[in-house]
């Protein structure tokens, strides 16, 4: 797919203006990524990467400083939902939207999907902080360090046997960018690391697996699951994904194992979650994403004690907001010059 007109465009209604060939775009929108207002070295980078193209910031609430008609390109970060709808109908020249996040559920609206945009993610900017909070976390759950830093806050002097990670299953399920992360950063400590995604094969291009990493297609999910001690969720969240993990998934786990979270809060059915977690089913949970956030202070999440909650910043660091805007700039380039552009999503899968 090339960085001109999207698939699907000759089924747009006909007052939109004609498309445009290959080259600048004529006006850029852009919404706070990451929580955050575009930096003055990111516009910067934005302009050198599109000269002559009139950028458009947006609020959350999608506000805009200037109009919105020619706009034909979004960088879409921290923008409401309603906004988002709003937006589309603003906009009729646009026709590429680059997510800020690597889940694009919420571009994939009716509204969104009809108008047959070109879609491209951050799939790859955030695989190194998420893999690092894994691995943080799989560790302090062998080593037991919730229960030692709970000893200590009671000045009670107790020590406390661990595990080492060699000992270990580590079930990755969702083999992409992220998946993969976690298995290079994991590997050289010695766990087993199986994973599963929705095809077992190298796909082009595409690096060797690291070493005694096995990966198999949807049929070996179970199998993953049941292997685990920590059963890792870093699949995108799609209309097949959604409540994966329920009543059923989570039987299929040791008593022992701990599910952990870095993906999606709607992957996992909370109630059957919290139901497991209570009755000892499973080992715990350690949870960065939920089906409402903020997480309210009256969750009863935060009251287990075999519960890690953590606010959705797995993917967080001072790189991420560098590398979003390099990946962002890199498209425009090649949006300007009719190349393929990096990281094209495919509306049918949901990534």
């Amino acid at each position: 797919m090339g960085g001109g007109p999207g698939p699907g465009l000759d089924d747009l209604s006909a007052d939109l203006p004609p498309a445009t060939p290959p080259g600048v775009p004529r006006a850029i929108a852009l919404s706070p990524i990451l929580a955050a207002r575009l930096r003055p070295q990111d516009l910067a980078a934005i302009r050198a990467a599109a000269p002559g193209a009139r950028l458009v910031t947006l609020s959350r609430e999608g506000l805009a400083d200037g109009p919105l008609d020619d706009v034909e390109v979004l960088l879409h970060g921290w923008l409401a939902p309603d906004a988002f709808e709003r937006l589309l109908a603003r906009a009729p020249g646009l026709r590429w939207i680059h997510s800020a996040a690597a889940g694009v559920e919420r571009l994939l609206s009716p509204a969104g999907v009809a108008r047959g945009l070109t879609i491209t993610n951050a799939r790859g900017v955030f695989s190194r902080p998420i893999a690092e909070y894994v691995l943080m976390m799989t560790l302090a759950v062998n080593r037991r360090l919730p229960q030692l830093l709970e000893l200590a806050a009671e000045r009670t002097w107790q020590p406390l046997e661990g595990r080492e990670l060699r000992d270990t299953t580590l079930g990755i399920v969702g083999f992409g960018s992220i998946g993969r992360a976690i298995a290079e950063l994991a590997a050289p400590f010695g766990p087993r690391i199986v994973a599963t995604r929705r095809s077992p094969g190298l796909r082009p291009a595409e690096p060797p697996l690291p070493p005694g990493v096995e990966v198999g297609g949807p049929e070996t999910f179970g199998d993953v699951v049941a292997a685990a001690d920590f059963v890792i969720l870093a699949l995108p969240l799609t209309p097949e994904t959604e409540d994966l993990v329920d009543d059923r998934v989570l039987g299929l786990m040791k008593r022992t194992a701990w599910l952990v979270n870095v993906a999606r809060g709607r992957l996992v059915v909370e109630r059957a979650l919290l139901r497991a977690l209570r009755e000892g089913t499973i080992g715990g949970a350690v949870l960065d994403a939920f089906r409402e956030e903020p997480l309210p202070p009256d969750s009863p999440f935060y009251a287990l004690p075999n519960v890690i909650v953590t606010p959705h910043t797995a993917w967080s660091s001072g790189r991420v907001l560098d590398r979003t805007v390099d990946l962002f700039a890199e498209n425009l380039r090649r949006y300007a010059a009719g190349a393929p552009l990096l990281n094209t999503v495919d509306p049918g899968a949901g990534y």
